[in-house]
């Protein structure tokens, strides 16, 4: 058997699983690094939940793929539920053309839930991008997101999430959200961040001091793990130059960023997808070389 045949994409499409209260849609990826480069070799979806073709903007070793969901929101009932798997010695970049929004609830709130694991093998890397979830007033929703690496795997992500719209004086005064987001390395958590928004302590998070300060749009970006070898002198010149990057951007009332552990962790909170955006990717141009030895090459749907 020749290599064409070996390394075949493996394209899968069943009806999905609706009623007129609810979609599931679901999507399979899987790459394989082969000896033409990273290639998606398994895809596999239920409901409009898919990908075209990868492009290669920065050579055969690494693809970036854009993930499409024609509805570009959830109502009531809907679950996404996403399963990339990137083998050994894979490289991925995943990002979104547009931003996801959340609906509002029906009046007895059955859950909009979004399901995403990421399982990335030994020496293989994954960057998970999506743009900003939008949640509209009143939405009930779950987002679970459940990174798996591997001895040798690196992984680099963003969250950003806006509540209401306040542009439109339609804020975020009722309704819940649930996020949990978890790093775990060969089952053991590295990094766990999550947010409980419920109505019990909705005024407190959305207005309170030590929480969101009545701020529309938080959001975190995560880059590791990062050898604990490493120079310390090296770390500290790093996290000097991502510093001085946010008060160059004037981004530094409304962002920070600091090693814990094995990852460098970035936070947002302010009232600006775009801003978040614009500060998450220049921290990522800075450290996508130091963690992923490469250079940051941004995907082309990012300039339109």
């Amino acid at each position: 058997m020749n290599i064409a045949q070996n390394t075949m994409l493996n394209v899968t499409s069943e009806h999905p699983v609706a009623t007129d209260r609810s979609w599931l849609a679901r999507l399979d990826l899987q790459f394989n690094k082969t000896s033409r480069g990273t290639r998606l070799t398994r895809s596999r979806h239920v409901g409009p939940l898919y990908v075209q073709k990868p492009f290669y903007p920065e050579g055969n070793d690494l693809a970036h793929v854009y993930l499409l969901h024609p509805p570009g929101g959830l109502v009531s009932g809907d679950h996404l539920q996403i399963n990339i798997e990137a083998k050994e010695g894979a490289g991925v970049l995943v990002t979104t053309p547009g931003a996801a929004r959340i609906y509002r609830a029906r009046d007895e709130q059955p859950l909009q839930r979004q399901s995403v694991a990421l399982n990335i093998a030994s020496n293989a890397t994954l960057e998970w991008f999506p743009l900003e979830t939008i949640v509209y007033n009143s939405a009930h929703v779950e987002l679970d997101t459940v990174i798996n690496l591997t001895d040798g795997s690196r992984f680099m992500g963003w969250e950003i999430n806006c509540f209401g719209l306040p542009a439109s004086d339609a804020p975020f005064i009722s309704g819940a959200f649930q996020q949990r987001y978890r790093i775990l390395r060969n089952g053991r958590p590295l990094f766990v961040d999550r947010f409980s928004l419920t109505d019990k302590n909705r005024n407190h998070l959305l207005s309170g001091k030590a929480s969101m300060q009545s701020h529309a749009v938080n959001g975190f970006f995560v880059a590791g793990p990062c050898d604990i070898s490493v120079n310390e002198d090296v770390v500290s010149e790093c996290m000097e130059l991502l510093r001085s990057t946010a008060d160059n951007l004037g981004f530094s009332h409304c962002s920070a960023i600091s090693k814990v552990g094995e990852f460098f962790i970035g936070r947002y909170l302010g009232d600006s997808a775009e801003k978040a955006r614009h500060i998450f990717t220049a921290w990522w141009e800075i450290l996508r070389p130091f963690v992923l030895g490469r250079d940051a090459c941004a995907p082309r749907i990012w300039s339109t």
